[in-house]
């Protein structure tokens, strides 16, 4: 082979190496781009209200937690200056525990239930319901004679 031939092969290889680059540079562009773009419907889709209740979830899991971490040391700061024979037992402290997290629960649950009436009565003023119950008007009562008994 002659020195100019195997110089224009030379050349011919390195344009084909850099042609194979840009075109592999590409394809790569093009991956990520489709990634972000599908990571970008994917939260576009995402159900905001889901997310939402999960957080709340974990946000009152981690209050209980707190609640019973701090009951627990309260009673340890109590008893910190008792003498050995007057500390809480093990059992007082699970009582209280039990008690506390009884507390916060009943909160939350008389919550969601006001919040629950709020939005029946919210959607019964906007679709104009007229109460059948608690209405104030009175009705008479039905007629209660021993005729309309039967005995077995």
């Amino acid at each position: 082979m002659s020195e100019s031939n195997r110089k224009e092969r030379d050349r011919l290889k390195e344009e084909y190496k850099a042609h194979y680059r840009k075109i592999r540079e590409i394809k790569e562009q093009g991956a990520r781009a489709k990634r972000t773009q599908n990571i970008t419907h994917a939260l576009k889709s995402l159900d905001k209200s889901e997310l939402l209740d999960a957080f709340d979830d974990l946000l009152y899991s981690v209050k209980h937690k707190v609640a019973s971490v701090e009951a627990r040391l309260d009673l340890a700061m109590d008893s910190l200056g008792e003498e050995p024979e007057n500390m809480v037992s093990q059992e007082e402290v699970d009582e209280e525990l039990r008690k506390s997290k009884a507390k916060d629960t009943l909160r939350q649950v008389k919550m969601e239930m006001g919040l629950l009436y709020k939005e029946i009565e919210k959607q019964a003023s906007d679709i104009k319901v007229n109460k059948t119950i608690g209405s104030g008007e009175k009705e008479e009562p039905a007629h209660q004679g021993k005729d309309n008994i039967e005995e077995d």
